[in-house]
């Protein structure tokens, strides 16, 4: 009865460490399916697998211990009616167990998958944004530039446009300088208008002293 009472208690210790960690298993598989649950910021993966492989190594020393309460029970009259029963129900829980196992397991795959598929598109989302983003950040830096460009010319034709002026105003201001000057000095244009026939008298009389040269020059050639 001794082999009985340890295989027992073995038992009842892998039943009650099973379930406790079947039921973390689950939360957690829950807890990865979740909305906006952020899967390898928290480290889930890692805690799963850590949880599932600690289930299935229960599970096989589960497993085990009710194989060897099964040979106890096989030889006739080692164990009471309401020790058969007990084993029975071992056996029943190590079913169920293996059952809930493979369902949450199942469960677990498939709240990562998408709990990676939601990542994915999150990520496709986010870089998509950034890639607009960065667009937008070009756009608008090609338009400040053309801005500034635009900027500069319109500067560019203020400033021309107040050399101008400044032209103008010079230009006039010499302009009025000299019709002061002249104003100022009586009889200039009469001045000037006698320097000019003195030319016209100086030429006419230079011409006519060559032409009275050419001719006498002629008429010496032909005497």
């Amino acid at each position: 009865m001794s082999s009985y009472d340890a295989l027992h208690r073995q038992c009842r210790t892998l039943e009650n460490l099973f379930d406790a960690k079947l039921t973390s298993f689950s939360q957690l598989a829950s807890a990865i399916g979740r909305p906006g649950n952020d899967v390898e910021a928290d480290g889930a993966p890692s805690r799963c697998a850590d949880l599932e492989m600690e289930l299935e190594e229960l599970l096989e020393k589960l497993e085990d211990n009710n194989a060897q309460l099964a040979a106890l029970s096989s030889t006739p009259d080692a164990l009471s009616p309401s020790m058969q029963r007990t084993v029975q129900r071992h056996q029943e829980l190590c079913r169920d167990y293996a059952r809930d196992l493979r369902r949450t397991r199942a469960s677990a795959q498939a709240a990562r998958d998408q709990a990676n598929l939601l990542s994915g598109v999150r990520n496709d989302i986010q870089a998509y944004k950034s890639s607009a983003a960065d667009s937008l950040l070009e756009e608008r830096g090609r338009i400040d530039s053309s801005h500034r460009m635009t900027d500069d010319l319109i500067a560019q034709a203020y400033e021309t446009r107040a050399d101008f002026s400044r032209q103008r105003a010079s230009l006039v201001g010499i302009s009025s300088r000299m019709q002061g000057v002249i104003a100022q000095i009586p009889g200039i244009n009469q001045v000037i208008g006698m320097i000019k026939s003195r030319r016209r008298r100086d030429a006419i009389i230079v011409g006519a002293i060559i032409g009275l040269c050419f001719v006498g020059l002629v008429s010496y050639m032909w005497s």
